[in-house]
């Protein structure tokens, strides 16, 4: 089979598509057959040896992953030969093949789409984490999207309006936030053009926003900090701005707000069960046709290394799909 594969950790552009050996499942495992891969910027970090953790070389990219069963490991029961499975993975998705842990697969209805099943799992499981979890957020409050057309931003936007609130998208031109209002953002702020504070302000009559979705950090976070309601939550996601802000720590004893932090990956080590159950409902509402991940393009795998350079210099609207 053909893999992406990363031999050095210098980045994009000493990925080189190789021909590997067939895999085998281990205990726990299955292998898949690999239709479509997500691509998400810890992708990115994760060549550049900038992620949480660094896995070992040499090693195939890709967190996230649709496609059909081809080999079960003995113990296995609850998935067999032929079942079509969304699943998060530690690395391996940017391949023909990709060994799965069972635990972590998520079988699909029929009628799910397996490259939208391959945009959703990282993405919208870091916003049902984060929004259902951590911020606890109720129908009725206001939540603010910073980076509202990437992935988790825009999955923020559907799911915030799933769940009842107000959505308010902030993103860096109208083209992003064109995408934004047609997944449901109720208001917009074009962050490039526009105050921030001033126009959160006018859209909440000077309360504020209850929750914030930061997955950009960078120059917006102590902004949108600044204009949280009294006991509102900021999420704090990632920094595809680049810089990790630092944060005066009187705003939140002035607010009485909450600075939270969002992490899928810990989630999947540490409580599993509820990892599962917030993957469970993503796919009845995606079969439902209740949330539909926005697929910006597709590349083939000899193109993963582009899709990956798209994702880092932040042109990709929603998700970048790898058809292997």
């Amino acid at each position: 089979m053909k893999a992406l594969l990363c031999r050095e950790l210098t980045g994009i552009d000493k990925l080189k598509v190789e021909d590997v050996a067939d895999l085998q499942p281990v205990a726990g495992e299955v292998v898949v057959d690999v239709k479509a891969a997500g691509v998400n910027f810890p992708d990115v970090l994760l060549v550049q040896g900038k992620y949480q953790f660094k896995a070992p070389l040499p090693f195939a990219p890709g967190f996230e992953l649709a496609g059909t069963v081809r080999s079960v490991a003995a113990g296995v029961t609850h998935l067999k030969l032929g079942d079509n499975v969304a699943a998060i993975v530690d690395h391996g998705a940017f391949a023909q093949q990709a060994r799965v842990p069972a635990d972590r697969a998520v079988k699909l209805p029929t009628n799910v789409d397996l490259e939208a099943a391959a945009a959703m799992l990282f993405t919208y499981g870091t916003s049902i984490h984060a929004l259902k979890d951590r911020a606890k957020l109720k129908a009725g409050e206001s939540l603010l999207v910073l980076g509202a057309a990437g992935g988790v931003g825009l999955a923020a936007v559907e799911l915030g309006k799933l769940m009842g609130a107000r959505v308010i998208a902030a993103a860096s031109s109208p083209e992003k936030l064109a995408v934004c209002r047609e997944h449901g953002a109720d208001e917009t702020i074009d962050y490039s053009k526009e105050d921030l504070r001033e126009r959160i302000k006018a859209l909440t009559g000077g309360k504020g926003v209850d929750v914030v979705c930061d997955p950009v950090g960078g120059p917006y976070t102590e902004p949108a900090l600044r204009s949280l309601a009294w006991k509102g939550r900021l999420l704090v996601i990632g920094f595809t701005a680049g810089d990790i802000p630092k944060i005066p720590l009187n705003l939140p004893l002035l607010k009485g707000c909450s600075i939270v932090g969002v992490y899928l990956g810990a989630q999947l080590e540490k409580e599993p069960k509820q990892a599962a159950a917030n993957a469970r409902e993503l796919v009845e509402w995606l079969a439902a046709g209740k949330i539909k991940p926005h697929i910006y393009r597709r590349y083939p795998l000899d193109k993963a290394a582009d899709a990956l350079r798209d994702v880092s210099e932040r042109r990709v609207q929603g998700k970048a799909v790898v058809i292997p």
